[in-house]
């Protein structure tokens, strides 16, 4: 054999060799610093950076060797942004299918039925993970962030447990909370009842929180909406307690005097007539459409009974007598 037909066997013996080593390689485990490593991936990060990224957050191994199999794979530019996290015995082929997966490590919050904005931002700012982003803006600022300029914060989120990637922005949660909550708003008021002496979504949305913060036991739910639906027909005052509370706002001591019922603010249906100008929490779906389709009843009063549920009346006097009974005792 010629001298150049051994170089030429050579060449193909040690690229087979590399080969198979390279091979081999993709299936053995990466050597981790921890037992696990975590890396959030921003949206436009090269290939290159982002093997560099992997060593520097605690994977033992050599960069452009990652990066090359990330090129050699084809699957370099599908690399997707997030938040990912790989444990002792993890190879490099698994690392780059979670990543082209977008097989994410997800925290997630729970926002309640309910609850105010201010408790919603209030969540947001424990988040594990979530990025704040708008702890110094007012509510008008965070809505106009949002997309929805003028439109009151209160109400304007829906309660649900969103799950996000590690490092993203609050703001990013909220969008999707509003998101859901005009999503919502939009079909009920669609499929509304008729009748409703209800002007627009807005105000459904208002009454529904008025909706949600009254009811005790969700087989009531119905039937609170029919009561506020009824008062509103016929002029009456809604008179209801959390539209006061939520009034008062910080200066509520967690205990209702016949003082603050008498206390004029926009939001007392106590001093003032029709809903209020603002909802007062978030309503889940079940108080939507309750709203919007409230029970067939003639009810204008309804008094807790104690165990969450409620008694309802068509007059002042059955109401009175509920009153006597379950509120002072007498029967």
């Amino acid at each position: 054999m010629g001298a150049l037909a051994w170089l030429l066997a050579l060449g193909l013996l040690a690229a087979g060799a590399a080969a198979g080593g390279a091979w081999w390689w993709l299936g053995q485990p990466l050597s981790l610093h921890k037992p696990s490593v975590e890396l959030s991936i921003e949206p436009g990060t090269a290939p290159q950076q982002v093997a560099l990224a992997w060593v520097a957050a605690g994977v033992d191994t050599d960069a452009r060797l990652l990066y090359q199999w990330f090129r050699w794979s084809g699957q370099a530019r599908q690399i997707r942004a997030g938040s990912y996290e790989i444990h002792q015995g993890a190879t490099p082929r698994e690392l780059l299918d979670k990543m082209v997966r977008g097989d994410e490590v997800l925290e997630a919050v729970r926002l309640i039925e309910g609850w105010t904005f201010r408790q919603f931002r209030a969540a947001l700012a424990k988040a594990p993970s979530l990025k704040a982003t708008t702890a110094g803006l007012s509510e008008a600022e965070i809505m106009s962030a949002l997309g929805a300029p003028g439109q009151p914060a209160e109400g304007a989120f829906f309660p649900d447990t969103y799950a996000f990637s590690r490092g993203v922005s609050d703001l990013t949660v909220m969008k999707r909370a509003h998101a859901a909550m005009q999503r919502r708003l939009d079909a009920a008021w669609a499929g509304r009842a008729e009748g409703l002496p209800l002007k627009s979504a807005a105000e459904a949305l208002v009454l529904a929180s008025i909706v949600e913060k009254e009811t005790g036991t969700a087989a009531d739910r119905g039937l609170v909406a029919a009561v506020f639906v009824n008062r509103l027909k016929i002029g009456m005052p809604l008179q209801t307690d959390p539209t006061v509370i939520y009034g008062l706002g910080e200066a509520f001591d967690g205990n209702l005097r016949k003082r603050d019922l008498q206390t004029d603010t926009p939001h007392n249906t106590y001093t003032r007539a029709g809903l209020p100008p603002t909802p007062i929490a978030m309503p889940g779906m079940a108080s939507l459409q309750a709203t919007v389709h409230p029970a067939t009843s003639r009810a204008l009063y309804f008094v807790a009974r104690g165990d969450g549920s409620s008694e309802f009346s068509e007059d002042l006097a059955a109401h009175n007598r509920a009153v006597n009974k379950y509120q002072r005792g007498q029967k």
